[in-house]
């Protein structure tokens, strides 16, 4: 892939937490272009499967007739990759904060918390009544460096 080049990829999925493993080995398989080394590759992983785990569970309710869209989008800077539902939208800004004294021992909560950890850019665009769109960008590793 020259230096300009950018491709995408678009995967359809069913509503479906077994679907996660294919979307996985996608990431997998594109981050090998990119040349992430192993351990980014397995962090932008869980951030991807979080994505992927919200919006199942929690923008499309776990219902089998929706489905959950992701683009990736390697770029000469970085790997973008957007996770879209069918559901209803949500508040981001409403989300307890998992590092509160209050929050540390409850088992839900973390998913968006780990995304921003592990990705360098994490948006959500939410539109009432049409899902949730999360945007996670991994910035390329620096060659030569």
């Amino acid at each position: 892939m020259g230096e300009d080049a950018s491709q995408s990829v678009e995967v359809v999925i069913a509503n479906q937490f077994e679907m996660i493993d294919l979307v996985q080995s996608v990431l997998d398989d594109l981050s090998e272009l990119v040349d992430f080394d192993e351990e980014t590759v397995h962090w932008m992983g869980m951030a991807v499967r979080e994505a992927l785990n919200n919006a199942i569970k929690h923008g499309n309710k776990l219902d089998p007739a929706k489905q959950v869209r992701i683009r990736f989008d390697v770029g000469p800077e970085a790997l973008e990759i957007k996770v879209r539902d069918e559901g209803h939208g949500f508040d981001t800004s409403s989300l307890p904060d998992p590092t509160e004294p209050a929050n540390l021992l409850k088992p839900s909560g973390r998913g968006i918390f780990y995304m921003r950890k592990f990705m360098d850019r994490v948006e959500f665009t939410t539109k009432k009544g049409k899902g949730t769109e999360v945007h996670l960008v991994k910035k390329r590793p620096v060659s030569g460096a």
